[in-house]
C-alpha cells in the first residue's frame, strides 16, 4: 500500500509520518519510507543522527541507474536517456517490489533499525549548489514518481512518503500514485487552506484523502476541524511528551508513546487497510499514461528528441500479480 503524508510547512506531517512508519515497523510489516520533502528531516525523525541523515544517498543522483534498471528489455524505450519521470512500464520493463533486493534499493536505500523491526529509508536529496537558481524541486521527486510507476505492492506491504509541503506535488502526476493521502492539518485557517486547495485539485482524480488533525488541544480545536473539513476528518493527535523528547534527540522506546496517540495510529492503519479493497489497477495505469502523454507533449518530446507517446504499451496494465523477466521476490517472513 502506498501512503502519502501532505500538509503545510510546520503542520507536523514529518513527525506523524515517522510515527506511522514506526507503528508499521512494530507490526513487522515490510516498509519502505521515502523523504520527498525539500527539507530532509524524516531520517532524523526516525532516529538517525545528523551525520547518518546527511549520508543518505540522494535518489536524484542515481537517476541514470534507476532508469536503466527499470527499462529492462522494454522494446518501446530506446534508451534510459529517453525515460522521463512519468514513463510507464510495459512488456519487458523491470518492476520493483517492496520485499526484495535490487540495484535500486542497493544504491538508494539504507536500512534503519527501530525499536521493533526496521525500515528501508530513501530520500530525494536536498538542493545542491549546482541546483540553486537553475532547478526546481519537482526535478528531485521525479525519481520517486518513476519508481512508484514501476512498483508492485500488495496488502500488508507499505511505502510511506513524506511529501513536500503545500500542494507542490500537483506539478506532476505524483499525487495520484497513492492508495491513501493523509493531509495533516492544524486547527487554523492556514492549515485548512491547504486542505481546501488539495481537495479541489484532487477532485477529478478520485484521490483518497483523509484529514489528520494535529496539535489539537481541546474541544474547541476539534470542533473547528469538524466544521471545516466535515467527514474528511479521520482522527486527531494532541500533545505528546514522547514526541518532545524525540525531537530533543533522546527518543524513548516507541512502546512508551501515549495510548491516545497509539490508538490514533491504529486508526490510520485501519483506514489504509480498508483502502485496499478499493484498488483499481486499470484506473491507476490509465492515470499514469494520462500524465505521461501530458508531460511528453508539454516538454518531454522536446527535451529527449523522441516521441514519448510511443513508450505507452496499450496492452500492458500494472497490477498486483503482473510479472517481469525476473523470478518473483521471496516474501518477507511473517
Amino acid at each position: 500500500m502506498k501512503i502519502a503524508f501532505v500538509g503545510k510547512g510546520g503542520s507536523g506531517k514529518t513527525t506523524l509520518s515517522s510515527l506511522f512508519i514506526r507503528h508499521l515497523a512494530a507490526t513487522r510489516a515490510p516498509v519502505v519510507a521515502v523523504d520527498a520533502d525539500i527539507n530532509q528531516h524524516l531520517g532524523a525523525a526516525l532516529g538517525l543522527d545528523e551525520e547518518e541523515a546527511a549520508a543518505l544517498p540522494a535518489m536524484g543522483a542515481h537517476l541514470p541507474l534507476i532508469k536503466d534498471y527499470l527499462r529492462g528489455t522494454n522494446p518501446r524505450i530506446a534508451s534510459a536517456e529517453t525515460m522521463i519521470k512519468t514513463t510507464p512500464p510495459g512488456e519487458g520493463s523491470r518492476l520493483l517490489r517492496i520485499a526484495e533486493d535490487n540495484p535500486v534499493y542497493e544504491a538508494c536505500a539504507r536500512t534503519v533499525p527501530l525499536d521493533d523491526g526496521e525500515v528501508r529509508l530513501m530520500a530525494t536529496g536536498p538542493f545542491t549548489e549546482f541546483d540553486l537558481g537553475v532547478a526546481c524541486y519537482h526535478s528531485k521527486v521525479g525519481a520517486i514518481e518513476l519508481c512508484l510507476n514501476h512498483l508492485v505492492d500488495g496488502r500488508g506491504e507499505f511505502v510511506v512518503v513524506d511529501m513536500t509541503a503545500g500542494s507542490d506535488s500537483f506539478a506532476s502526476g505524483l499525487f495520484t500514485r497513492f492508495d491513501m493521502t493523509f493531509l495533516v492539518a492544524e486547527p487554523t485557517r492556514k492549515g485548512i487552506a491547504v486542505y481546501r486547495q488539495y481537495k479541489e485539485y484532487a477532485r477529478d482524480f478520485d484521490v483518497a484523502l483523509r484529514v489528520v488533525g494535529n496539535k489539537v488541544q481541546g474541544p474547541d480545536d476539534l470542533a473547528f476541524l469538524r466544521a471545516e473539513v466535515g467527514e474528511d476528518l479521520l482522527v486527531t493527535f494532541g500533545h505528546s511528551d514522547w514526541v518532545r523528547t524525540m525531537e530533543k534527540g533522546r527518543p524513548p522506546r516507541f512502546a512508551e508513546l501515549e495510548q491516545p496517540n497509539r490508538d490514533a495510529l491504529r486508526t490510520l492503519h485501519d483506514a489504509v487497510d480498508a483502502s485496499y479493497d478499493r484498488r483499481d489497477w486499470r484506473r491507476y495505469t490509465c492515470q499514469m499514461v494520462h500524465f505521461h502523454l501530458k508531460n511528453a507533449q508539454s516538454w518531454g518530446n522536446a527535451k529527449t528528441g523522441t516521441d514519448l507517446a510511443a513508450q505507452v504499451d496499450p496492452a500492458f496494465a500494472l497490477d498486483e500479480f503482473v510479472t517481469d523477466e525476473r523470478p518473483a521476490a521471496t516474501p518477507a517472513p511473517a
